[in-house]
């Protein structure tokens, strides 16, 4: 189950890489002076007009008496899976069950598991439980083992929610790309397989690090058929996205019982793309689903063979060990998940149920049984695994300026060097595709370095891609325009300076020096055609002054600032 701006001048790697992405990545990289171009669209992701928000609908219902089924809920048209919201405690025990009009009763299924919050956790206090897949129905009924009060039903209607057979006589196209890591990479079917261009995210993917694997469920309905799991897999991304507000569905990989891997989140399966499946670790671990609710039954043998298959292959290439435990920082926005303080250092297994980090039973007693044996399989599977890093967090260069990437390819465990090794540096574009821009070769201590030129910010990889495959983290070169400044006349105060590349829009601030502290008292924008600009103040009175050009942030650069200038007044 699932969990949760900078200052203009302020440089952060998850500023740079929003910012990055926003841009398009398509900063013109310049390695060896050949200029190359990643691919990818600047503009932000939202649903297709075909489906979206009207797919989801709620009832309003009020209050629960405690020990009492509530009547018969409607809802306004027909669904395929159903939320429940309540206000109050976290402990409520709601338990759902649904129907066609008319026809019999399903089960009741627990439908208020608090599993994990939106990308951005809201203020409020609301709770929402796990979404249930119902199939197609017309009503709900609800009860709870105590009193409860703001509770409302969410449906989702799902096109194909009877999942008949041209889901399942469909070809489902595999991910790409393919990488030999760990016991090779598993068949993954691709995101367009179950979202059939429905279910387009509201946010652009943000890219993170990989320390850790959570294993969650999806707490909903087991005994689903093979061809109605692209309708679950939408119907989980319609409640997240427009019921939670996540950016899109929680989790980077879901699993069915029969053993299918499906591309979750959108962003690149190869990439460190942050899920909202784990409230406090998003930003440092990948999550995978299996289908259904293990409380008291174990996953299917197939899923749990998928499972340590794609845990085996994901951790690899992303240099993790499989076994022992890593130490991660709770993330102060999802710490509300957590039994743990805001940004408290917590040990957690690289192969982690989702209930070791957070408050919540996921992925049930049945499949949390499992999980030890599981991890000595999984690290059969992987073999010695290669890791990749990539440095800096965050470079910053002037526009047009040349920058140095380096890193080093090395074994996990002993850490001993590969040499000789095949390096591919990449761009990697807004939506997670990697384009190989220039190649070298590892020395004998396993390292490497690029040399290039960016005209913009941009967002890079490096990648090894014989067995064992491994790539890096994704990292953000900063670029800033170039500023100069000086000054033409003390009386009046004018100065001239230039701003490259040209069009950035320029701010000459005028600062007073008063007991060594600056005190702002003009600021004039400068025209800046052909990337000179030249601004006067007019006669000022004594005293100590300070000129500074800026630029601000946007998509392309980060902010730039001159070299102060100084000037006294007599």
């Amino acid at each position: 189950m699932t969990s949760g701006e900078a200052p203009p001048d302020g440089v952060t790697r998850r500023t740079v890489l929003r910012g990055a992405a926003v841009a398009g990545a398509v900063a013109l990289v310049d390695p060896a002076a050949a200029v190359a171009r990643a691919g990818g669209s600047g503009a932000g992701w939202s649903p297709d007009a075909g489906w979206g928000p009207d797919a989801v609908f709620n009832r309003e219902v009020g209050a629960l008496a405690a020990g009492r089924e509530s009547a018969p809920i409607l809802a306004p048209r027909v669904f395929s899976l159903a939320g429940v919201e309540w206000a109050g405690s976290e402990a409520a025990r709601i338990e759902l069950r649904s129907r066609s009009a008319g026809g019999a009763w399903s089960r009741w299924v627990l439908a208020s598991v608090l599993g994990h919050g939106p990308d951005r956790p809201p203020a409020g206090g609301e709770r929402f439980g796990e979404p249930v897949w119902t199939g197609p129905a017309d009503e709900v009924q609800l009860r709870s083992a105590t009193a409860l009060s703001g509770v409302r039903v969410h449906f989702v209607a799902v096109p194909g929610g009877a999942g008949g057979a041209a889901h399942a006589a469909q070809a489902m196209p595999l991910a790409q790309p393919i990488l030999d890591a760990g016991p090779g990479q598993p068949p993954i079917i691709a995101r367009s397989a179950w979202a059939r261009g429905q279910a387009r995210p509201v946010h652009l993917p943000e890219f993170a690090t990989v320390k850790l694997g959570f294993i969650h469920h999806s707490d909903g309905t087991n005994g689903y058929s093979a061809g109605q799991v692209p309708s679950i897999l939408l119907g989980i991304f319609g409640y997240h996205v427009y019921v939670r507000g996540f950016w899109d569905i929680a989790y980077n990989f879901a699993i069915d019982a029969y053993g299918r891997i499906w591309e979750a989140r959108a962003g690149g399966i190869d990439q460190p793309v942050m899920g909202a499946h784990a409230g406090g670790y998003n930003d440092e671990s990948t999550g995978m689903v299996v289908l259904g609710n293990f409380s008291s039954v174990t996953p299917a043998a197939a899923a749990i063979a998928a499972s340590e298959q794609l845990l085996a292959w994901k951790l690899s290439l992303h240099g993790v060990p499989t076994l022992g435990r890593v130490t991660v920082e709770v993330d102060p926005s999802g710490a509300i998940y957590t039994p743990f303080a805001p940004g408290a250092h917590v040990s957690l297994p690289h192969v982690a149920g989702h209930r070791d980090g957070c408050t919540t039973s996921c992925p049930g007693n049945a499949f949390y049984a499992q999980i030890p044996s599981m991890r000595p399989r999984i690290a059969g599977l992987a073999g010695t695994a290669a890791k990749l890093t990539i440095a800096a967090p965050v470079m910053t260069v002037g526009a047009g300026t040349s920058a140095t990437v380096t890193g080093r390819l090395t074994q996990v465990g002993s850490g001993a060097p590969l040499t000789g090794a095949p390096i591919e540096l990449q761009t990697v574009g807004v939506h997670g595709v990697a384009t190989t821009i220039a190649t070298t070769m590892t020395d004998d201590g396993g390292a490497f370095n690029f040399a290039l030129t960016a005209a913009q910010n941009v967002m890079l990889r490096v990648l090894h891609r014989p067995a064992p495959a491994a790539v890096s983290d994704v990292v953000a070169l900063a670029v800033a325009p170039i500023l100069t400044l000086a000054l033409v006349s003390p009386s009046p105060l004018e100065v001239t300076g230039s701003v490259s590349p040209a069009g950035q829009p320029v701010t000459i601030d005028l600062y007073r020096v008063v007991r060594g502290k600056r005190h702002l008292v003009a600021s004039k924008h400068a025209g800046t055609a052909g990337g000179a600009f030249s601004v006067g103040f007019g006669s000022r009175r004594p005293g100590r002054y300070v000129v500074i050009a800026r630029t601000p942030v946007n998509a392309r650069y980060v902010s730039a600032a001159s070299p102060p200038v100084g000037v006294t007044l007599a």
